[in-house]
């Protein structure tokens, strides 16, 4: 097609083209909103099966295959403190048929810890934020240990004797908090997963336990013999145990909320309805009901303080790790 210049016709032209282009948009924007989701979904969990981010999901993706009317998938990819799963959300197509259910330590722990593949603050778009959790402090039944000073005492009198399990950032964090705060020494034992710890707890392979409520049946049956939580109030699950700062270890509060974050760019319209269909699923009575007997705090927040959160974590974290000049093995 010739224009021969004339400044008229070439006007019309881009004209009618950007109405096309415009049109175009609409339709598509259109179809995502009213025909998401069309297809299976599949939701990442960057840490082992069991682990209380992988029960959470397994509660969303149950009900809201229910709800959408398409298989919402629960899949593991476990690893790198978080950091291989979360990378892989961060990178995946923006469509919304890639999810991911996600702990605060890869989000704003690790950031602190690591260089990372991603941004988390860049490169993830925040969905909804479920819950919030925190950890009983544990030890084997057969130490002279009864409380956490009996706990800090034996530490101090047994130097390098004490192992307790990095399951997680999170679980880590905890444990290299308490020593800097109660001036102890203890060996950090990796594990993948906070599962996977629980299990190593039992099999005597460990002395010392930060257990993100996983082990509730076993401290019920005197496996585990809980000392303390590491929230900043106490456990509905176990309300007798006292906080870490009750017994004794001041400005110690270590605790990790649940979310579901999507890839950059994922559309406003599919981000917004699974926001408001997960807050539904964390406001009914029997997932709160759940979340209690997992020692979950359920949170229901917009999105933008969602995202405030985030930020705010991020920098709290950042100056603790600095501050106690935390660092775990790269």
């Amino acid at each position: 097609m010739k224009f021969n210049h004339h400044p008229q016709q070439l006007t019309r032209v881009c004209a009618t083209v950007f109405l096309g282009l415009l049109l175009s948009c609409i339709s598509i924007l259109s179809f995502a909103q009213g025909n998401y989701p069309n297809r299976p979904v599949r939701i990442i969990v960057p840490f082992s099966a069991g682990s209380g981010t992988d029960i959470l999901a397994r509660m969303v993706a149950e009900r809201l295959t229910k709800t959408l009317g398409q298989s919402f998938v629960v899949e593991n990819k476990q690893g790198a403190d978080g950091i291989l799963g979360t990378d892989q959300i961060a990178k995946s197509a923006p469509d919304g048929y890639i999810l991911g259910m996600v702990p605060s330590s890869p989000i704003v722990m690790n950031p602190a810890l690591y260089k990372l593949p991603f941004d988390p603050i860049k490169d993830l778009t925040p969905v909804v934020v479920m819950a919030n959790l925190s950890c009983v402090v544990g030890v084997q039944p057969n130490l002279p240990i009864k409380n956490v000073q009996e706990l800090i005492a034996y530490a101090k009198a047994n130097p390098d004797k004490l192992n307790y399990a990095a399951g997680s950032t999170f679980t880590h964090l905890a444990g290299e908090m308490f020593k800097y705060i109660a001036g102890v020494n203890m060996t950090a034992i990796p594990y993948k997963g906070t599962a996977p710890q629980v299990t190593a707890f039992l099999g005597n392979e460990i002395e010392v336990i930060f257990d993100p409520f996983l082990g509730v049946q076993h401290i019920k049956s005197g496996r585990i013999r809980p000392l303390a939580v590491t929230a900043a109030k106490r456990s509905g699950v176990f309300p007798d145990l006292p906080t870490l700062q009750e017994a004794g270890l001041k400005d110690y509060v270590v605790e990790t909320w649940v979310a579901m974050f999507a890839p950059p760019g994922t559309p406003k319209a599919i981000v917004d309805l699974l926001h408001s269909e997960v807050n539904k699923i964390t406001a009914s009575p029997d997932v709160r009901a759940r979340l209690a007997d997992l020692s979950y705090d359920p949170i229901i927040e917009s999105q933008d303080q969602f995202s405030k959160r985030i930020v705010a974590d991020t920098a709290r974290w950042a100056k603790t790790v600095k501050d106690s000049k935390f660092q775990v093995s790269k």
